[in-house]
């Protein structure tokens, strides 16, 4: 911890986990909001291939105000429109997202376009020419938004909204802390209803994250803790999952690492991970996964992640043994380069056997869209807020992504 002391940062939220918990809950939640007109925001799979949406309705009764099943993938600012006029021609006071990451999102954006009378494109993230990125404020009172992830997702707990826009050479980005859950579902029947494949590439996603939280030597003691709970949390449950697909206890597990990274950031006021050694490229891969849909977020971390390790010029002997120390590949006599290889080649392992793709070329991207995928990391505004050069940024992207393949 830094010798100058630290700040935290809290925020209300119920947290509901287990069995059948939407029919156990979910009422209750939506009367402690004050809320009389609940409306469901999903994509087209909830309801075709899922009872999630009716479990909903029949918890709720009266309180229900219908649901908007069009979401489409990565939250497209088009359906998360529709979705608005759907919540407000329905009388919508209070929205329950159910979903993934994309729909968690997506009910974000729902909330902020009801609530603010400016134009979309103004009130998002801006990038003026040669001047450092900044988000307008959204002062506008948001509905409150109720959370029902049907994967282990960093999306459930946080206040940051991307919707994609084919239209733009970017995301259109939002951050209002007035969106974040008032409370999250973690129903073990949502998440167990879930495609497998889907599970394995957001379990390789918070298994990431929680191997870039545990490098840090500067975490304060409330950040140490959830860092720590989260790596043992997603550590085991990935080395598990191919064998125990269906077992709730390891999505609950996989849930909760998430929840806690996110509440880490905030104890950590906001800390990035960005650009160090064990945090692979949040920039590459999602610029990867925007502009390849059929890629998870999972699959597009899993192919640059031991490689950005690789590539690291500098390592920090403790931070590398701390993490060969944790993965279980520590030798005594090892120095921190070859800690970090060690750290690379259990990180390929554990995601090979995850079912996760380790080099770009397995994603089959065709290496002349390299410099596409590079430009696409400058305006992404949690890897890249102005800090940095736009050439340094797509050297850095194209340099990874060839060595990656």
């Amino acid at each position: 911890m830094s010798a100058s002391g630290f700040r935290a940062a809290g925020f209300p939220w119920r947290l509901y986990c287990g069995r059948q918990v939407l029919e156990q809950s979910l009422k209750e939640a939506v009367m402690r909001a004050g809320a009389k007109r609940a409306f469901v925001v999903c994509s087209p799979s909830i309801t075709r291939k899922t009872d999630g949406v009716r479990r909903i309705a029949a918890a709720l009764g009266d309180l229900y105000a219908g649901a908007f099943d069009a979401v489409e993938n990565d939250a497209t600012y088009v359906s998360v429109k529709a979705a608005t006029e759907a919540a407000v021609a329905a009388g919508a006071d209070l929205l329950i997202a159910v979903g993934g990451g994309s729909v968690i999102m997506a009910a974000r954006g729902v909330a902020i376009f009801m609530a603010e009378a400016g134009d979309p494109f103004r009130l998002m993230t801006q990038y003026p020419e040669g001047r450092p990125a900044y988000s307008p404020r959204l002062a506008a009172p948001k509905p409150p938004i109720i959370n029902v992830p049907t994967t282990p997702n960093s999306a459930m707990n946080r206040a940051g909204t991307a919707l994609k826009n084919p239209d733009l050479d970017h995301r259109m980005e939002y951050f209002d802390p007035k969106t974040r859950p008032h409370s999250i579902f973690l129903d073990e029947e949502a998440l167990l209803a879930t495609p497998p494949h889907l599970i394995r590439s957001t379990a390789a996603t918070v298994f990431a994250g929680s191997v870039a939280a545990k490098g840090q030597l500067d975490s304060n003691p409330l950040v140490e803790g959830d860092d720590d709970q989260a790596f043992r949390l997603s550590y085991r449950a990935c080395r598990r999952l191919p064998d125990e697909p269906a077992n709730p206890a390891l999505l609950i597990d996989l849930a909760i690492a998430a929840f806690l990274r996110n509440r880490a950031e905030d104890d950590g006021m906001s800390r990035l991970l960005r650009g160090r050694t064990f945090s692979g490229s949040y920039a590459v891969s999602t610029a990867i996964h925007i502009r390849y849909p059929r890629i998870g977020q999972g699959e597009s971390t899993s192919v640059v992640h031991s490689t950005r390790i690789r590539l690291s010029e500098t390592v920090d002997a403790e931070a590398a043994r701390r993490l060969a120390e944790a993965l279980e590949v520590w030798r005594d006599g090892m120095d921190g380069r070859a800690a970090a290889l060690a750290v690379a080649d259990r990180l390929d392992a554990l995601y090979d056997r995850l079912g996760m793709p380790t080099r770009v070329r397995q994603l089959d991207i065709p290496r002349e869209d390299f410099p596409k995928i590079a430009a696409d990391t400058v305006k992404n505004f949690n890897a890249n807020a102005g800090a940095r050069s736009p050439d340094a940024q797509i050297a850095d992207a194209l340099k990874l992504l060839e060595a990656a393949y």
